[in-house]
């Protein structure tokens, strides 16, 4: 693995737990962003990057239309849209059709990491119930990335990172307490 140039995390139910635990851990000084898709209710967790910015000195942030992607900052994808990263490292909003039941969809956001951050990319499946982000996971590969998985022994809900264990050749299994090593040595 080169240099990281970004790492995104996606995850469903039973993630949010993880994150709290991860991100506190997390160095501040990263020399690459963090961006987090987790499948939400419409307009109920708006006080997600609040929350997790409680719990981390990082920048935390909830991702605006065409905003430039900066390292050391965690964003978030907004409830309801596709969370799209752009040739010119911006972000950009979606709001066609839900894939897999999502929007924001994981497999949208590391489908278009992986275009434009190639083998610069690490991304990073936790918990949840369906296979949103496996498809993600192999454009991660095609592209040189890197596919990491929560190992699903420690996962609230198994099935996603359990799905992408059978239909991805995953470089890392993590558990949650070896993640926040894990990130700090990236940069």
């Amino acid at each position: 693995m080169g240099k990281c140039d970004a790492f995104v995390i996606g995850g469903s139910a039973g993630s949010l737990d993880v994150l709290l635990k991860v991100l506190p851990l997390v160095r501040t000084d990263l020399s690459f962003p963090i961006v987090i898709v987790i499948h939400r209710k419409h307009g109920a967790d708006s006080l997600l990057p609040d929350l997790l910015s409680a719990r981390t000195s990082l920048r935390v942030k909830e991702v605006e239309e065409k905003e430039t992607i900066l390292p050391g900052t965690v964003y978030v994808a907004p409830s309801d849209y596709h969370l799209l990263i752009e040739l010119d490292h911006t972000f950009s909003l979606d709001y066609s059709e839900k894939i897999n039941f999502s929007r924001p969809a994981i497999d949208a956001t590391f489908q278009t990491a992986a275009e434009v951050y190639g083998a610069g990319l690490v991304c990073l499946l936790l918990s949840g119930s369906n296979a949103d982000g496996v498809e993600g996971l192999k454009s991660v590969k095609q592209w040189g990335g890197l596919a990491t998985i929560q190992d699903p022994e420690s996962a609230q809900v198994a099935y996603m990172p359990e799905e992408a264990r059978k239909r991805v050749n995953i470089d890392r299994i993590l558990r949650i307490e070896d993640m926040p090593e894990f990130i700090n040595l990236l940069s």
